[in-house]
């Protein structure tokens, strides 16, 4: 008989032998990476939360978590990021991802996921949950390069690269910083207050006061960002995190997290050309951000980006507080970023 319970630290090890089952050695060994980074989270306990599905001695599939602090209609509240729930190969299409998504429901305040596979999103859509949302995508073009495609041939390539060299000349072109703009090595109280100042702001957004931004992009021991200050006298008035990465075609600089306020389409402007200056500097091809707030989009497309094909959706239920009707269906006031749940780890 299986039974749906909480993970305690005795499941270790079974979670672990679930990665190797379900998505090889190596995955596993991510997992043991990541471990005890999980548990220093600010929002969460002692151990990384998960829901398990337990057969006799064995963990036949599990549900990760991700806690956070959530602000949603005025209101401070508990919520969990989850992955697609893990099954073991023999034991699927019997009902058991259905299961551990329903009591990830039943047991969050706030339910959030990203890219979600097509089989969880058919599942949360048999339990009526409200419809996914895009994280919609922007790309800034810096060299001829940033229009290749991996899967064109190179003949075709070098074509779109010639015709679209002008259009990047204008887009890329340099500008100057008119504020200070400073990279740090961890975030400070300063980012509270930065924090305090902006969380109403937003119809729904995860705190990011500075345990969280340092548990979340400083100290991850999978992965290395980069993180600058927008100072304004002894004020802190926003933040962005990055990273430069290859790809097949090029090479891009990856817009991990963003905040300032929507309105100050200067401050919005400044750290976009910081990022400019920093992705000119590790020559990559193009700048990638994701955004879900239409004021930070504006700022952006207004800075040089295009909007593309995102790929990526957002899933949100909210079971703490009462929403207005119509806030799942607009999206626009939410703030969420690639940083946000797992999505670049």
């Amino acid at each position: 008989m299986s039974d749906i319970e909480r993970y305690t630290p005795d499941d270790r090890r079974g979670v672990e032998q679930l990665y190797r089952r379900t998505f090889g050695t190596e995955a596993a060994d991510r997992v043991r990476l990541r471990w005890d980074w999980e548990r220093k989270n600010p929002a969460g306990g002692v151990e990384p939360p998960f829901w398990v599905v337990r057969e006799g001695p064995t963990i036949i599939a599990a549900i990760p978590l991700t806690p956070v602090r959530v602000v949603v209609a005025g209101a401070e509240v508990a919520g969990t990021w989850s992955a697609d729930p893990l099954v073991i190969p023999e034991r699927q299409r019997q009902g058991l991802g259905g299961a551990l998504l329903r009591a990830w429901d039943r047991g969050t305040g706030v339910a959030l996921g990203a890219a979600l596979s097509s089989a969880t999103r058919t599942r949360l859509d048999e339990m009526r949950w409200p419809k996914a949302q895009p994280l919609t995508c922007l790309v800034k073009p810096i060299s001829r390069r940033a229009f290749r495609i991996p899967t064109w041939p190179v003949a075709i390539n070098r074509l779109i690269s010639a015709l679209t060299l002008p259009v990047v000349r204008v887009v890329s072109r340099s500008q100057p910083l008119k504020e200070e703009v400073e990279m740090i090595r961890r975030f400070d109280l300063s980012v509270d207050r930065l924090w305090d100042r902006l969380a109403g702001r937003f119809a729904i957004a995860v705190r990011r006061d500075a345990r969280y931004l340092n548990w979340k992009f400083i100290e991850p021991p999978h992965v290395r960002y980069t993180a600058a200050l927008l100072r304004r006298g002894e004020e802190v008035d926003g933040y962005v995190v990055y990273r430069h990465l290859r790809e097949p075609q090029g090479r891009v600089t990856q817009i991990v997290d963003l905040l300032a306020d929507p309105s100050d389409e200067r401050g919005l402007k400044t750290l976009a050309r910081w990022i400019d200056r920093e992705a000119r500097a590790a020559d990559s091809d193009k700048i990638r951000c994701y955004a879900t707030h239409a004021s930070i989009r504006r700022v952006l497309r207004r800075s040089g980006y295009f909007v593309v094909k995102s790929g990526v959706d957002i899933t949100v239920k909210v079971n703490a507080v009462g929403v207005p009707k119509d806030f799942y269906s607009a999206p626009d006031d939410w703030h969420f970023t690639l940083g946000d749940g797992d999505l670049d780890h």
